[in-house]
């Protein structure tokens, strides 16, 4: 991200658990991306495409110019009703969850992928853990041509972008969490790679979150804590978006010596 500048930035593909996580965890980012004509996508593990959510998600993903909602459908760890008759993500056959992200990975084609690191970001939520690992899987099979054949065309993105936090930039979310029992998850600031400032889309990206209707009245979600601050503090929280980067694409130059 960093190393690109605003005129040609990558084509991106998100990857999250729950409507709402790509606004709160890469909402300025995407909308950056948007702005300068990146082609943009987000992939949702979670929710049925007929649910309150998946209309909310649909104006929050067309807010950040993310086009529409890609939805796998299955129900949420903690929710069932999330998506009647459906399996949880966590429990959904592993093999069948990757394919279908691999295949949306080769519809998409992204220069880089952006979703979860491996705590489930600052709360540990499991979809978010598990998201990380389908995310993970899927990144190696989507470049290899006799898997999953039936979803087209080989595809490997260059870079993955582990949305994260690091201890120092935690600050007041971490304490606003707290407050309603949740986990805070940071890793140390040597494991991030990219802070990225997004106060030129911070407009856009309160817009997007604000479009999850349903979790701004919920009063532990994240949300709605954050609808209930003074504008300066939330300004504060939401300016800087945190990534790991890891380099998917093998380096050039076919067979070598093993370096051990």
């Amino acid at each position: 991200m960093t190393a690109h500048t605003p005129s040609s930035l990558p084509s991106l593909l998100a990857v999250f658990a729950h409507p709402d996580d790509e606004s709160l965890v890469a909402g300025g980012v995407l909308a950056q991306h948007a702005a300068v004509g990146a082609r943009t996508a987000v992939v949702t593990a979670t929710w049925a495409p007929d649910s309150h959510r998946a209309a909310e998600l649909a104006d929050a993903v067309g807010i950040l110019g993310a086009g529409k909602p890609r939805m796998l459908g299955y129900a949420d760890a903690r929710i069932p009703q999330s998506a009647p008759g459906q399996a949880r993500f966590c429990d959904a056959p592993l093999d069948e969850t990757v394919g279908r992200l691999v295949g949306h990975l080769r519809e998409v084609r992204p220069e880089i992928v952006v979703t979860h690191d491996a705590y489930g970001n600052l709360t540990g939520h499991p979809d978010h853990v598990h998201t990380h690992r389908v995310t993970t899987l899927a990144l190696q099979a989507s470049g290899l041509e006799h898997l999953y054949p039936e979803t087209g065309e080989p595809w490997q993105p260059n870079a993955v972008y582990l949305a994260t936090h690091p201890h120092s930039g935690v600050g007041e979310l971490g304490n606003l969490l707290t407050q309603v029992g949740k986990s805070v998850l940071s890793v140390p600031d040597a494991r991030v790679t990219a802070a990225v400032d997004v106060s030129p889309w911070l407009a856009q990206k309160w817009a997007a979150i604000l479009a999850h209707r349903s979790e701004v009245e919920r009063t532990r979600a994240l949300p709605g804590i954050l609808s209930r601050l003074p504008a300066d503090a939330r300004q504060r929280i939401m300016s800087i978006e945190y990534y790991t980067r890891f380099d998917i694409k093998p380096t050039p130059g076919g067979l070598r010596q093993p370096a051990l």
